[in-house]
This record gives structure tokens, C-alpha cells and sequence, in this order.
């Protein structure tokens, strides 16, 4: 029995070691990165953020404060097991964490669908990509100097439905791998960037006119890159009091891969 645990354990590392492999050859896990970059310096991708700020700070202050109030005593008593005297300040970053992840949820879902929609249009728009999105929407000529978010036209598919609430169940179920010092919160990461790094790219695969099947098949065979991208974009997304703003530019990113992927294809 023994040796069939160790050989269970050794294949175990061997399968994880040649993801993470994969994941750095991919590359893909720079996109957030590049999206923050290419955000700030194309001040007209800024509309769709600023246009929905205000209900999203409140969302966000409502969320940390329900937290704190209800989460942040008890996970300092564990965490004290764990953590010793740095505990308060540990369950705090937790809450914190927390409290951004579970904020971005109810956004994504509720406040800023169309928003991220028109950011990722915008961004594929600017990278010389009218033809794949003139597939999902209207596409304005370039007349009178319009920027990109100015050349979008009305909306034809609205491909990011709104999050299932047992998305919110998973994401709740598993903020307690946070507890675990480093192990634990990798692990979060990891399984929420697997989770979430397809979703990036659903209006992508809108705007190519792909059924399940092909979707399903493409991110198979580029699972190790979308979870990169997911994990980076997650950890992004995870800084308290910014996951808004990284939400865009995570968006950002995205479409950034994608303009990429149709100029290889091409």
C-alpha cells in the first residue's frame, strides 16, 4: 500500500510539474500585466470604468464591511493557531482578500457586464480588429477622429450571461484554503485561475461564432495557458480595493491575446 501512495504522490508532481512548465512556455500569464500598461496609456478604455465606479465602491464598501463584521474575529481566532502573534494582521489580509474576491463576483454579475463587454471590444478595436468585432456589434467609421470607444455601434450578442449563483457557492466554499499559510492560498489560486481563465475569453469566442464543442476543444488544448492567465489575472484581482480597476484591465489583457491570436492566424 505504501509504495502505491508514493507512486500515487510521484505521479501527482510529475503531472503538476509539466503544468507549471506548460504555463511558463505559454506566456499567457503576462496578458493581465500588458493590459495594465495598455489601459493607462489609452485613456478612452477609462469610459466604461468611470461610467460604473461609483455603484461599484459602494458595492465594494458594503461587502468589507459585512465582512469584517461578521468574518474577522473567527478567522483571527484560527489563524492564531497558525499565525501566533502576527494573526490579527494576517486574518486581516484575509478579510481583505476575501472580501475583493467575493466584490468582483456580484460586480462581474450584476453592475459592470456591459461595461467589460464594451472594454473588450474597445481594446480589439484599437489593435486593428474591426472585422471579428463588427461579428458581435456595430462598427462606426473612423470619420471626425473617433477614438475606438467612440467607433462602437449597437451591440448584435451578449455573450457573458450573467454568473450562476452557484459560482458564488464555489468561490465562498473554497476561501477557507486561505487559512492555510502559502500552500493553501496557492492552492485558491490556482483553482480559482483554472476556474476563471476560459471565462476571459467569452466574447472571443462569441465574436468567432463558436459552438461549445469548439470552445470546449480549444481550451483543452490551451488549458495550461488560460489557467495562467487565469491565475495572474485572479491574483490581480485579489489586491484589496483595486479589483475593480484590475477587472478592466484583466479584460484588457484578455483581448489583447486574442487580437494576437487572430494575427498569428492570419
Amino acid at each position: 500500500m505504501s509504495e502505491k501512495v508514493k507512486d500515487a504522490v510521484a505521479a501527482e508532481a510529475k503531472t503538476t510539474r509539466i503544468l507549471v512548465q506548460e504555463i511558463v512556455m505559454s506566456g499567457a500569464y503576462l496578458y493581465p500585466f500588458k493590459g495594465i500598461f495598455f489601459f493607462a496609456t489609452h485613456k478612452d478604455l477609462w469610459r466604461p470604468f468611470i461610467a460604473r465606479a461609483g455603484r461599484t465602491i459602494t458595492l465594494g464598501v458594503g461587502v468589507t464591511s459585512a465582512m469584517f463584521f461578521f468574518t474577522y474575529v473567527p478567522q483571527m481566532a484560527i489563524m492564531a493557531f497558525t499565525n501566533g502573534p502576527l494573526a490579527a494582521i494576517s486574518a486581516a489580509i484575509l478579510v481583505l482578500s476575501e472580501s475583493s474576491a467575493i466584490t468582483n463576483v456580484l460586480s462581474r454579475s450584476f453592475l459592470v457586464e456591459d461595461a467589460l463587454i464594451d472594454t473588450f471590444d474597445g481594446t480589439l478595436v484599437a489593435r486593428d480588429q474591426e472585422p471579428l468585432v463588427a461579428q458581435g456589434r456595430e462598427i462606426k467609421s473612423r470619420s471626425g477622429g473617433r477614438d475606438a470607444m467612440a467607433r462602437l455601434g449597437k451591440i448584435f450578442t451578449r455573450p457573458l450571461a450573467r454568473m450562476h449563483p452557484r459560482a458564488l457557492l464555489r468561490a465562498l466554499i473554497i476561501l477557507p484554503l486561505n487559512l492555510i499559510p502559502v500552500v493553501g492560498t496557492a492552492l485558491y489560486v490556482f483553482v480559482q485561475g483554472k476556474r476563471a481563465g476560459p471565462g476571459f475569453h467569452a466574447r472571443y469566442f462569441q465574436l468567432k461564432g463558436w459552438n461549445s464543442t469548439q470552445r470546449e476543444e480549444w481550451v483543452n488544448n490551451n488549458r495550461a495557458a488560460y489557467t495562467g492567465l487565469g491565475m495572474a489575472a485572479f491574483l490581480l484581482e485579489m489586491v484589496p480595493f483595486a479589483s475593480m480597476v484590475f477587472s478592466f484591465t484583466n479584460t484588457v489583457g484578455a483581448a489583447l491575446w486574442a487580437a494576437d491570436l487572430e494575427k498569428a492566424t492570419k
